[in-house]
């Protein structure tokens, strides 16, 4: 009888044994290794909710043609739906800059102009409008042509449309 309590309390003992020193460590490295990455991911919500950028959409323009002046009239339209002021600071018809009102060429019926004579800032959230003036000789181009008008900003992005004239 005096054998088997010890057996039992041998046993006892045995399931109270706790866990060995090198599975303990593995298990405080995970836990740490965990939280971090929690931490991480919680930081990087954080400041990006609070990092400014700038992106300026598109929504829109609209070509008339101006019998007046011999001339199309595009107003394209813009929306700045980033989270800092966009400073637009240049625009290019078909990769040849508009020096708005001051292009100077040897043939003036190659002219164009635009409404940005330096540059036009546009408020987080605001909406623009650029209005872009092309000759009807500029580049040959003719009604029906698509030409391709950039907007460069100060920030360094550009921002494209793709116009068919008529």
């Amino acid at each position: 009888m005096y054998a088997y309590i010890r057996r039992q309390k041998a046993r006892a003992k045995r399931s109270q044994r706790a866990v060995s020193p090198v599975i303990a460590t593995v298990i405080l490295i995970a836990i740490a290794i965990t939280i971090s990455v929690a931490v991480a991911y919680w930081m990087g919500g954080v400041s990006g909710s609070f990092t400014l950028f700038e992106k300026v959409e598109v929504q829109g323009s609209v070509c008339r043609w101006d019998d007046v002046k011999s001339e199309w009239n595009v107003e394209i339209r813009l929306k700045n739906t980033g989270t800092t002021t966009a400073t637009l600071i240049g625009v290019f018809i078909n990769n040849i800059e508009v020096n708005g009102y001051t292009y100077t060429d040897p043939c003036p019926a190659n002219a164009s102009e635009t409404d940005m004579t330096t540059s036009k800032t546009i408020e987080s959230g605001a909406t623009e409008i650029v209005m872009v003036y092309i000759d009807e000789g500029w580049e040959s181009v003719t009604s029906g042509t698509t030409v391709n008008i950039r907007i460069h900003s100060a920030g360094g992005m550009d921002y494209i449309k793709l116009i068919t004239l008529i």
